[in-house]
C-alpha cells in the first residue's frame, strides 16, 4: 500500500526565509517555486537524498485547519551518514533542539530539531536505509561495530 515517501510538508509564515534557510542547510536551491496571488513565495521544493525525495516548504495559510501551531505530530527522520555533524549543523543554522542525540539499538540513531520556521526535523542513521541503498548497488555497507552509530 504505501510504496514510498513522496514530499514532505513544512509549514512557514515566509516561504522565502525557510527557502534560503533549506538551501542553505541541503547546499543546493529548490528546484520548484509557486509564487502566490500576493506575489510571495508561497511553496518552494527541494529534491533531495540518493532517491530524490521531495521537501516542499509551503504558506502557513496553506496548513489544513487543524494543524497544529507548534511543533508536534509525527517526525520524519531523514538518513545521515555523521549524526553528531548533522545535527551539530543545525544547531549552528539556529535549529532547536527538540530531541537529543538517542541510540535506539545497534545503527539506529536518531536526533531532531526545531527549525526557525517551527516544524520538527528529525536526523537519523540507520543501518536499513543503508542496507537498501546496498541491495541497490549504489553502495557498500560497512561493518558496524555493536555500540557504533
Amino acid at each position: 500500500m504505501l510504496r514510498g515517501l513522496t514530499t514532505v510538508t513544512f509549514w512557514a509564515d515566509d516561504v522565502a526565509a525557510a527557502r534560503r534557510w533549506y538551501a542553505e542547510l541541503l547546499g543546493a536551491d529548490a528546484y520548484f517555486e509557486r509564487r502566490g496571488p500576493d506575489g510571495r513565495v508561497a511553496y518552494a521544493e527541494f529534491r533531495t537524498g540518493d532517491f530524490q525525495h521531495e521537501l516542499g516548504i509551503a504558506d502557513r495559510r496553506w496548513a489544513p485547519p487543524a494543524a497544529a501551531g507548534g511543533p508536534g505530530g509525527a517526525v520524519v527522520y531523514w538518513h545521515v551518514d555523521d549524526l553528531p555533524a548533522a545535527h551539530a549543523r543545525l544547531l549552528d543554522l539556529g535549529a532547536k533542539e527538540y530531541e537529543a542525540i538517542t541510540e535506539r539499538g545497534p545503527g539506529f540513531v536518531t536526533a531532531s530539531v526545531i527549525d526557525p520556521f517551527g516544524n520538527v526535523l528529525g536526523v537519523m542513521y540507520n543501518r536499513h536505509y543503508l542496507e537498501v541503498l546496498e541491495r541497490a548497488g549504489t553502495f557498500e555497507l560497512p561493518e558496524i561495530e555493536p555500540d557504533a552509530q
